[in-house]
């Protein structure tokens, strides 16, 4: 076994020369996370690998405890009585929370006592969330938190009109009269996604009435032009509205940014997957008109990053440090937004293609492994590369370089290319040593893309972990693994759901946190501490919910799963509502089961997944057992 230092330990920086010798006679407290090799019942010690191979020595105390993750809405686990049982057995999944002592003269290896441990599952080796309804109620609890909190559902009826962007960390509104639109166009996917897990109807009615308030006052039609642009929010004083065209976000300031247009549709595409309404359609279309005629650079390909809001020019001076850029969010953001789920709903070739030219843009100018194991993010018009911008400069989101590797996999089911499972796998393969924290588990932030010290790259801000981040590795991971078949795969899917389900669950006041400290514990400062903001809403936790559900039971476990929609009469193309719930591998599912309003239904294609609708008048709900072909 190799020795255990404090730099070890920290999984931070080496110690510099000038203090190497220096005695260590303080204690500190951590997380390991990682697998048992050996245990001792005599000595009640064992020792524990982690994901990138080092081993530690770990001693329980009389009071050590331990408990299971636990879902939302779930009191207590515990896992005391089997702790031991647990612990001997060799391969056992366990995070660890402790405390380092320095060795008596200061010069041996820390002893690492234990104060409480989490388990996956009180049953040895198992992960309770593979468990076939985990994601499934977990989805549920939050999207009835958001109700909640925004409305006062069940005691007050749902209306948009009371809607705040801003909540605190208990759901409590914090004062201010901002309704942004991407925020209320997130939480609507978060309501319209549990729908369709659950298929409780105050989902779909949150989800609906959401879309129709962006509707009717986030949206403005150019009857001139035939397009839609959407609003970047309202401040609401009572009845009085005053509608914000370009971003109040500080980043974006005077502008009309492209990720905004394309999240305004997140939540109306996930709505009309489930009921048809063809006004969404239109809006849909109409805002992807807009992309076409001034975001899309028709000569150097891709689209721009930001328009400005009088001439909707994006090489206008005013706009500064975003004049003539591009960047993830404007070419790869489309495809998880609302694009994926577009094609989904219609079946429609255009959008394929669409998805194609999204990905092979992506493949072509976003790789950049000679200079770092991150891609690269943001770029001038000519797609040389800007790394001067804001914040970013030559940094990585870590989160962005998984997204694009989940995403590859989804396209590579529709239409498939060596170079989009090469660059998934690439980006699979060298993402956990350059972006994730292989002592504690967990994936971080925001880091330099070159900048190193000893085998690290840099921490840009901090060594904090967001939840959204954690959603990207899920399902890169997941997804891999469940079409690739590639253990290791399975082993980073788990490791990512295991640390998230450990620590970012708020089981007191419900919800997610935004972010935790790299040890696990909750980070509860600043906007970091809310529940809602620019930045969060009901959207990457259920998107996580969501499509986790799918993929576990779908492709790892092969577990039957239930899907619910509500289409309006005459609402798809010829009648024909399609019910795959992501791009999956042709043939991997089929429909076993499917009732119309509660009763066995059997006009429906099994291969196909689709089902003609019935000749009726009034909207109809659709229940379907979708069933992995094993």
């Amino acid at each position: 076994m190799e020795p255990t230092t404090p730099a070890l330990v920290t999984d931070q920086q080496p110690i510099p020369p000038h203090t190497a010798s220096m005695k260590i006679d303080f204690t500190f407290s951590d997380t390991i996370s990682g697998y048992v090799v050996e245990f001792s019942r005599e000595d009640r010690s064992f020792v524990i690998e982690t994901s990138d191979g080092r081993r530690y020595t770990e001693s329980l105390t009389a009071s050590t405890f331990a408990r299971t993750v636990r879902n939302l809405d779930e009191g207590w686990q515990d896992a005391g009585g089997v702790m031991l049982e647990l612990l001997s057995t060799k391969g056992q999944y366990v995070h660890t929370y402790g405390t380092f002592y320095p060795s008596a003269d200061g010069d041996g290896e820390p002893a690492f006592e234990v104060q409480f441990m989490i388990f996956p599952s009180t049953t040895p080796k198992a992960y309770r969330q593979e468990d076939q309804d985990w994601w499934i109620r977990q989805i549920s609890s939050i999207a009835t938190s958001y109700l909640k909190w925004q409305f006062n559902y069940p005691e007050q009826p749902i209306d948009y009109h009371n809607y705040r962007t801003m909540l605190h960390l208990g759901g409590a509104k914090q004062g201010d009269y901002l309704q942004e639109t991407d925020t209320i166009s997130r939480m609507v996917y978060g309501f319209a996604s549990a729908y369709m897990l659950t298929g409780k109807d105050e989902y779909l009615e949150g989800a609906e009435k959401g879309t129709n308030y962006l509707r009717d006052h986030m949206r403005f039609f150019d009857q001139d032009e035939d397009l839609v642009y959407w609003y970047h929010g309202l401040k609401v004083d009572g009845q009085k509205e005053t509608k914000l065209l370009t971003s109040e976000f500080g980043d974006d300031f005077y502008s009309i940014p492209m990720y905004e247009q394309i999240y305004a549709l997140a939540g109306p595409t996930q709505t009309f997957r489930l009921t048809g309404d063809k006004r969404i359609l239109s809006d849909i279309e109409k805002t992807i008109d807009l992309f076409e005629k001034y975001y899309k650079d028709e000569e150097g390909g891709g689209y721009f990053s930001h328009l400005e809001p009088i001439g909707m020019d994006p090489r206008a001076e005013s706009l500064a440090h975003n004049r003539a850029r591009k960047n993830w969010n404007s070419v790869g953001d489309h495809a998880p937004a609302y694009l994926v789920n577009l094609y989904l709903a219609t079946g429609e070739e255009k959008y394929a293609d669409f998805l194609e030219y999204t990905f092979d843009t992506i493949t072509k100018y976003f790789p950049d492994y000679e200079n770092s194991p991150f891609v690269q993010e943001k770029f001038m018009e000519d797609w040389s590369k800007d790394q001067s911008w804001g914040w970013q400069q030559n940094r990585a989101v870590v989160g962005h370089n998984l997204k694009i590797s989940w995403n590859l996999m989804r396209m590579q089911s529709l239409r498939p290319k060596q170079e989009y499972i090469d660059f998934a796998r690439k980006i699979a393969d060298i993402m956990p040593a350059a972006g994730s924290d292989q002592q504690r588990g967990g994936w971080y932030d925001v880091v330099e893309r070159v900048d190193k010290r000893g085998k690290h790259h840099k921490f840009v801000w901090h060594d904090r972990k967001a939840w959204w981040q954690q959603e990207q590795a899920i399902l890169a991971y997941m997804i891999l693994h469940g079409i690739e078949g590639d253990a290791e795969y399975l082993k980073q899917a788990r490791e990512a759901a295991s640390f998230y389900n450990a620590y970012f669950l708020d089981n007191d006041d419900g919800g997610v946190y935004f972010n935790v400290l790299s040890n696990g514990m909750p980070y509860l400062l600043g906007t970091e501490r809310f529940k809602g903001s620019h930045s969060m809403s009901a959207y990457h936790s259920t998107e996580l919910c969501f499509l986790s559900t799918v993929y576990t039971n779908l492709l790892i476990t092969k577990e039957p799963t239930y899907f619910y929609f509500k289409p309006y009469p005459n609402a798809f193309k010829d009648n024909l509502l399609l019910v795959s719930p992501d791009i999956l591998p042709k043939g991997s599912v089929r429909i076993t089961e499917c009732f119309i309003d509660d009763q066995p239904y059997t006009n429906f294609d099994a291969d196909a997944l689709s089902v003609t609708l019935p000749d009726t008048d009034k909207q109809v709900r659709v229940k379907v057992l979708l069933t992995p072909v094993k």
